[in-house]
Formats: structure tokens, sequence, C-alpha cells
């Protein structure tokens, strides 16, 4: 997996952009399930590139400038997410997500479209912290500490 950070900053304090998923699951979680930008990656595919490319799935929207590398953590589910940040400012109202076909209920044959998210929001870094995916705290706090040096 791999993903960007969104960042920008406002009188001395950062925002940290997130995306909360999208389907039944998802749709009454808010604490811990928000996340960066984020998909699978695959063999032989340049990581960034794709983070690019899930960016633009997830808010319709094409990102580019400076990224800054961030130390790769591994979720409670075992999967290894990579991550870059880039300052910018995203306005939120003109996003769209693709969408996606799941199984729901779980093992009940029925197919169901979905977006594969459902809101994007710009949160301070308090609130991201408790918003954003427990594992991927790890990332606010590595990009809060290259941002003081």
């Amino acid at each position: 997996m791999q993903a960007s950070y969104y960042l920008k900053k406002e009188n001395n304090h950062l925002f940290y952009f997130l995306v909360h998923p999208g389907g039944p699951f998802w749709k009454n979680k808010d604490k811990g399930a928000w996340s960066i930008p984020k998909g699978e990656i695959e063999q032989g595919e340049d990581p960034l590139e794709r983070a690019r490319i899930e960016f633009k799935e997830e808010t319709g929207q094409s990102i580019e400038g400076e990224f800054i590398g961030l130390t790769p953590i591994r979720q409670k589910g075992g999967k290894t997410v990579h991550a870059w940040a880039i300052e910018t400012d995203i306005e939120t109202t003109q996003l769209f997500s693709n969408s996606l076909q799941i199984e729901w209920p779980p093992r009940s044959g029925k197919r169901m479209e979905i977006p594969e998210v459902d809101q994007w929001e710009w949160f301070d870094s308090e609130e991201a912290k408790i918003r954003i995916n427990p594992a991927q705290v790890l990332f606010l706090s590595e990009l809060e500490e290259l941002l003081q040096k």
C-alpha cells in the first residue's frame, strides 16, 4: 500500500487532508476510521506514482509538487503503508470518488456499488490524530518532527 499526506499551514497551525472510506461497514465509524488516500501497489509499480493515481481516484483531482518521503508503517491488519507528504490546499466541495463493487452483507452473495471514499476533510493536528487510523498517527508525528527542523 502507499499513500500521500496532504497538509497545509494556516496561522502556524498544521492541517491534514484525510478521507473517510465509503460503504455500509464504515457508515457509522468515525474516530480511527479516516485515512490518507491510499491503495494497493502492483508488482514493479512506482509507489509514488501509485499514490498519485490513488489520490485522483479517491478525489477526482490531480496532485503535483515536491513530495517528502516518510518512514513506512505496518497497520494492525498487517499491511505496510508507504507515505509521502506534500504541502497544498485542496477545496473539498468539488471532490468525488470512484466507486467499487462489494459483497454486502458479507458472505451473502449480494453485490452493491459504493464510493471508495464518502467524505473528505481538513483536520488540525490534534483532531487528525483522533480521526486517523491509529497506525497512521506515526506519519503525522514524523512529519511534525521533520517540519520543526
